[in-house]
């Protein structure tokens, strides 16, 4: 077992941050990279040391030759890589290993096996875990494509072979759309993952997103932390996700669990992942794909179980055994993640970037924010839209429920347009509140929600106005001042 002294974090932001203060409590020191566009980053500060790397803003994050002779030359036992960019690369998974530096995630053979979804599919079907209908190997093209289609019966989905997070992904309802949803679909891999391989699979109608958090050693010892219910979507990217989901059936919710922690061991997979499913209407349920990182919604698990995720990564990084058996696992309460982004709710998402003239964060017990925004800082349209995660726990549903309309009503950002009105609306949903959603949540529900219902700081400036012109009108008055 080899202890971890030096650690580079190859990622930016909040993400940054959050393995920075793992690694701090570990005793590891740690190094930071940044783009000549991150110059302002909080976590270059945060960092023991901290390296440019010049160019291209979005390479600078990719640029795998550049990142691992830094790890080097910085005197780095490890590199970290979040989420996004490289996490999800088998290539820099093994330059890390034949570099002699430890990669903090799953073999380069287990993220080379989750990043192919056909070839997923087919592992974790032999496992036992049931899958949805569809091409077992990437389609070629549109014509290959429509011959799937029309065998399993539409309506369908087309997605990205190599991808994730909604992109490269198209659902068809009809025959005559699948040429030109096909080609988009196609170009739109090619344009986010390099490669533009896709299959087709039957599209499975407002089913519940629900994720199992997994972590594994490299002796054969697996835990699953819960559920995650990632059903609240827009245009399948995760918008609120909540730890555990508020209406699975219990016998679900452990057929699950069962199913999670059983494929993992078969496969002797070691570090942290994410088995994603999809349930549909009767409680069927089918495996979609999983992701061999930490995932970005991470916190709301960290909530209900007071396990530190990331420190977990680290420590089976370093060939340590798992330090606690599932039956000594305790879970507590509700937890919610709001994604707080960068956006226009009002004018179609549009991405809003800028200087952050005021961040004004919620606080009180049971909520965190995981940012790595400050006032002053100037969101770039390099990256992506995030500007903050505000999670928020209690023991029931009902009280997180209204700890999260408390705390998005403090939540303050100007200078930049937000989706907080958005998160605002939902939790004011009465569907929200009884815990029922699919992932046609939000295309249901958008188009009716007050999107103008969150307070402007300069109306709370007004107020204080009044405030003072009343404690003025006082002091001249005197004794003689009337409320």
């Amino acid at each position: 077992m080899k202890k971890i002294k030096k650690l580079l974090i190859a990622n930016r932001g909040e993400i940054a941050l959050r393995i920075i203060r793992a690694c701090k409590e570990l005793g590891i020191r740690t190094v930071a990279i940044f783009s000549e566009a991150d110059l302002e980053g909080i976590w270059i500060r945060k960092a023991d040391e901290a390296y440019p790397i010049l160019g291209n803003p979005l390479q600078a994050y990719l640029d795998m030759e550049k990142i691992i002779s830094l790890a080097k030359k910085a005197e780095c036992d490890a590199i970290h890589p979040g989420y996004g960019f490289l996490s999800e690369s088998a290539e820099f998974a093994k330059a890390c290993e034949e570099a002699g530096v430890i990669f903090v995630g799953p073999r380069p053979e287990h993220i080379a096996l989750f990043g192919d979804k056909t070839a997923s599919k087919e592992a974790m079907k032999k496992v036992g875990l049931p899958v949805i209908e569809g091409s077992t190997d990437a389609v070629l093209d549109a014509e290959e494509g429509l011959r799937t289609a029309r065998e399993i019966g539409f309506p369908v989905i087309i997605k990205a072979a190599f991808g994730g997070g909604g992109r490269g992904m198209r659902i068809v309802e009809k025959e005559e759309a699948f040429s030109d949803q096909f080609e988009s679909a196609v170009k739109e891999a090619e344009k986010f993952f390099g490669k533009g391989d896709v299959f087709v699979e039957k599209y499975v109608k407002n089913p519940r997103h629900i994720e199992i958090q997994i972590v594994a050693d490299k002796y054969g010892n697996v835990v699953h932390l819960r559920e995650r219910d990632c059903s609240i979507q827009r245009r399948h990217q995760k918008v609120i996700e909540i730890a555990p989901s508020p209406r699975l059936s219990d016998a679900v919710r452990r057929e699950l669990y069962r199913m999670s922690t059983k494929a993992i061991f078969r496969l002797g997979y070691e570090s942290v992942g994410t088995i994603e499913f999809l349930i549909d209407e009767n409680d069927g349920i089918y495996f979609i794909e999983m992701n061999t990182r930490v995932q970005v919604e991470h916190p709301i698990t960290e909530m209900i179980s007071g396990i530190d995720i990331i420190k977990r990564m680290i420590e089976i990084a370093e060939g340590d055994k798992l330090r606690f058996l599932q039956e000594e696992l305790n879970f507590r309460g509700y937890a919610i993640e709001f994604r707080i982004n960068a956006e226009d709710v009002q004018k179609n998402f549009f991405p809003s970037s800028g200087k952050v003239t005021r961040f004004i964060a919620p606080g009180g017990p049971g909520v965190r924010i995981d940012s790595s925004v400050y006032d002053g800082y100037t969101i770039t349209p390099n990256y992506d839209s995030m500007v903050a995660k505000l999670i928020v726990w209690d023991l029931d549903w009902k009280s997180v429920v209204d700890k999260a309309r408390r705390a998005l009503d403090e939540f303050y950002v100007e200078g930049v347009k937000t989706n907080i009105p958005l998160h605002l609306a939902a939790v004011r949903d009465q569907d929200f509140i009884d815990g029922r959603f699919t992932t046609s949540y939000l295309d249901e529900k958008l188009d009716n929600f007050d999107l103008e219902m969150h307070r402007s700081l300069e109306e709370e400036e007004r107020r204080i106005a009044q405030l003072k012109e009343t404690v003025e009108k006082i002091r001249k008055a005197g004794v003689n001042y009337r409320l």
